[in-house]
């Protein structure tokens, strides 16, 4: 027999938006302030040579310069003031994140509530602004080593680094004001219509090619097919769960005594999302975004570094697959998935796992079990992350079909319609305390309801 909230989930459609005015209002600001976003990354940094800055990315289109292009949303490529992105927050927010770990004082500013969470996200803040002003060095000063500014020396750095820090900050900024007042978690959504954004132009010079025979039609189409299949398959794993059985006991509320519930806990496949891609893909890309606007004028060290860890590179494809399984297992058990506190609120709710004692026994069951889905869920996050690099290297494919991409547009997209449909539901459920409360009341002029004969 489903209950009341999952008829209601049921009969939810799409045609409620219109009825929900405070929904509608969160996606409009959403949408608002995306296009913003698209909109700065048109808008150049000052003292770029824009002509040669084309001329280059269109020779470095087909290899590392349309992968960076493409996964900052195109601002790398126009050399906007949000070339930077939202990476360095997001490599920021991890390392804190990994750091309160392993940190006994930041581990304790996670327990503290609301206010150690104001003081962690202040520390990732200042991280933040490090790592951009790192970056945006490096970038500025590739720039004048590949010849595209147009008067290099010490103020074109600093424009280049104050503009750049400035673009990531906003973004933040943006983020954060998605997260709370729009829809959908306001970060992934960045990165997520940077991605989108690109993705056309790049699908149609890859069909362009496949008509002037650079490509074989049997290549085209079966790419075409391995796209639909990953994104199918990643839209499986991201929705299998690993039910675990709670049971609770026996109450008494006051002389009715309530038969014990059953319940389960649900673990994902992979419960840390696509951080672990994002985290080892921005760390691999660091080396990559520097060498590619400094053209030959590389150092012996980093063109050593580019030679053995550059895209497709053997060791390139073990250090990346290495990075996804730490990172998948050390985010699940630190952030993601802490079984010592679900043990700890399963114990305080009086539920437990049926054969298995409540407390330490209940925390290594559920450590046992993470760790075995795991194993799954990380060679998952490798295989997709990993194929779209070997097809790349063995067919040549001009646009960049990346595994981290696909598996943020399938995640980032089907977080944000049960974010929507959460919002429709409540709305639905407002609504039928509103008609209750209606029918509750009554009328002035009405006469009042007799009173029912005592019982004698």
């Amino acid at each position: 027999m489903a209950s009341a909230a999952e008829q209601m989930a049921a009969n939810l459609s799409w045609g409620q938006l219109g009825k929900a005015t405070e929904l509608r209002n969160r996606i409009w600001f959403t949408i608002g302030l995306l296009i913003i976003y698209r909109l700065g990354t048109y808008i150049p940094v000052p003292g770029i040579d824009g002509g040669a800055l084309r001329n280059f990315m269109e020779q470095a289109q087909s290899g590392i310069g349309g992968i960076l292009s493409m996964f900052t949303g195109g601002a790398l490529g126009r050399m906007g003031v949000f070339a930077l992105g939202i990476m360095p927050y997001i490599s920021a927010s991890i390392i804190v994140q990994l750091l309160a770990a392993m940190v006994p004082s930041l581990e304790q500013l996670k327990k503290e509530g609301e206010q150690g969470r104001k003081k962690i996200n202040q520390y990732t803040r200042y991280a933040t602004v490090a790592l951009a002003f790192f970056q945006a060095y490096g970038l500025a000063a590739s720039l004048e080593a590949g010849n595209l500014a147009h008067d290099p020396g010490l103020f074109f750095r600093v424009g280049v680094v104050i503009t750049l820090v400035g673009g990531t900050m906003f973004l933040m900024w943006v983020g954060e004001q998605i997260t709370s007042r729009g829809i959908g978690n306001g970060i992934s959504l960045i990165i997520y219509v940077g991605i989108l954004a690109e993705i056309p132009a790049h699908i149609a010079q890859f069909l362009a090619q496949g008509r002037s025979g650079a490509i074989s039609t049997p290549v085209v189409l079966g790419i075409i097919l391995l796209v639909v299949v990953v994104m199918a398959f990643v839209v499986f794993m991201e929705r299998a769960l690993r039910k675990i059985r709670i049971q609770y006991p026996r109450r008494q509320v006051g002389m009715k005594v309530y038969d014990g519930q059953s319940s389960h806990l649900p673990i994902k496949v992979n419960p840390a999302g696509v951080i672990p891609a994002i985290f080892a893909s921005s760390l691999l890309l660091l080396p990559t975004t520097i060498a590619t606007f400094s053209g030959g004028q590389t150092s012996p060290v980093m063109s050593t570094i580019l030679a053995y860890f550059g895209p497709g590179q053997p060791l390139y494809l073990l250090f990346l697959t290495a990075m996804i399984v730490f990172f998948s297992y050390f985010y699940t058990q630190n952030v993601a998935f802490k079984s010592d506190d679900v043990a700890d609120n399963l114990k305080n709710q009086g539920g437990f796992i049926p054969g298995i004692r409540p407390g330490k026994r209940t925390e290594e069951y559920l450590d046992y079990v993470v760790n075995r889905v795991l194993v799954l869920g990380s060679m998952y996050l490798a295989a997709v992350c990993l194929l779209p690099e070997v097809i790349r290297g063995q067919f040549s494919v001009p646009f960049y079909f990346g595994g981290t991409s696909v598996l943020i547009i399938v995640s980032v997209t089907m977080d944000t319609i049960n974010q929507v449909q959460s919002h429709l539901l409540a709305h639905q459920y407002e609504g039928l305390i509103e008609k209750s409360q209606l029918r509750g009341r009554r009328k002035p002029g009405a006469p009042k309801p007799r009173k029912a004969p005592a019982r004698r």
